[in-house]
C-alpha cells in the first residue's frame, strides 16, 4: 500500500501510548483486532500487511484522517509546532470500543509495562487462542467472559482493586445495561456522563475511550504528562490561582481536571484530542 499523498508513521503511532497490546518483532509489527491477528511493517511510503484487508487498515490506523487539515488546525502556537514535527504521520488509532474500555480501567494509576502485562494475563486467562505466522495470539475477552469470572479471578491477572471495576463494567455491558456503540451518536459531554455511570470509570478514562474508540476527536484527556504540557506552556491561559495551585503539587481535582480539559477542548478545537496526543507523546520523549 502506497503512502506517497498519506503521511503516517508507523511506529510512533503504536508506541506513543495509545494501545498496548503491539508487539514489535523485527520489522513487523504484530497486533490482533477483534478476532483477527495481523502483521504491519512500514518501509519509507510503502506499507505492508498480512492477515488484514486495506479496509481494515485505513479503518484502524485512520488513514482517512485529512492530517495536513487537522495539522493547520491545531498548530496554533510554538510548542504545538514542534510537536507536529518531531512526530509527523502519528495519528489516532480507531479502537474497539469494549477493548479500550477496559484497558483504560485497567491503565488507572499505572505504567505502561504494568499495563501490557496486566492485558497479557487478562487476555490469555480469558480470551479465545488463535495462532498466526505460527505464533499464538489471543482475542481480547468478551464482555460475557468477564463478567461470568468472579472479580477474584480477575484480580489474579494483576489488576488489583481494579478487577472489581472491569466486573461490574462486564456485567453491565453484557446484560444489555449499557451500549457502547450508541455512545457514537451522542454530543460530547452527554457520552462522557453516560460513560462515567459505569464502574471503574472518571473523567479521565472516560475521555480516553471517547477519543481513541468512539470518534471524539474533541475529547482532551489529561495525565500528568498533559497537566505537564499545560503548566510549562499554557500557564498565562489559565485562571492565575489554578495555575499557582497545580504548580505546587501534584495530582488532580474532578474540578481542576475539568477546567484544565475544557481549556485543551476550547484552544484546540475540534481535533483537540490530536493535540493531546502530539503534545503527550513530545513531553514523554524530551531528555
Amino acid at each position: 500500500m502506497k503512502l506517497d499523498v498519506v503521511p503516517f508513521n508507523l511506529d510512533v503511532t503504536l508506541c506513543c501510548g495509545q494501545v498496548f497490546r503491539w508487539d514489535k518483532k523485527g520489522d513487523w509489527w504484530y497486533g490482533v483486532v477483534g478476532n483477527q491477528a495481523f502483521k504491519v511493517r512500514q518501509t519509507g511510503a510503502e506499507l505492508e500487511f498480512a492477515g488484514a484487508d486495506e479496509t481494515l487498515i485505513v479503518r484502524y490506523f485512520g488513514l482517512d484522517d485529512d492530517l495536513q487539515k487537522i495539522s493547520a488546525s491545531i498548530g496554533r502556537d510554538e510548542h504545538i509546532r514542534k510537536a507536529l514535527t518531531a512526530f509527523w504521520g502519528l495519528r489516532l488509532i480507531r479502537q474497539e470500543p469494549w477493548e479500550c474500555l477496559i484497558s483504560y480501567i485497567c491503565a488507572t494509576y499505572k505504567n505502561i509495562p504494568a499495563i501490557r502485562h496486566m492485558l497479557l494475563n487478562l487476555t490469555r486467562k480469558f480470551g479465545e487462542k488463535t495462532v498466526f505466522d505460527g505464533c499464538p495470539f489471543f482475542t481480547f475477552p468478551t464482555p460475557e467472559m468477564l463478567a461470568c469470572a468472579s472479580a477474584e479471578s480477575l484480580a489474579t491477572c494483576g489488576l488489583g482493586y481494579r478487577a472489581k471495576y472491569v466486573h461490574a463494567t462486564s456485567k453491565r455491558i453484557f446484560e444489555n445495561d449499557f451500549e457502547l456503540e450508541s455512545l457514537r451518536q451522542l454530543p460530547y459531554m452527554q457520552a462522557k456522563k453516560q460513560l462515567c455511570s459505569l464502574a471503574g470509570v472518571g473523567p479521565k478514562v472516560a475521555d480516553c475511550v471517547l477519543l481513541f474508540s468512539l470518534g471524539k476527536t474533541e475529547a482532551f484527556p489529561v495525565d500528568r504528562w498533559v497537566e505537564r504540557v499545560i503548566l510549562n506552556h499554557y500557564a498565562k491561559q489559565l485562571p492565575p490561582e489554578l495555575a499557582h495551585k497545580l504548580s505546587r503539587r501534584e495530582g488532580l481535582t474532578n474540578s481542576e481536571y475539568a477546567k484544565l480539559n475544557a481549556f485543551g477542548r476550547k484552544y484546540f478545537g475540534k481535533y483537540a484530542g490530536y493535540a493531546q496526543e502530539y503534545l503527550y507523546h513530545y513531553e514523554r520523549m524530551q531528555p
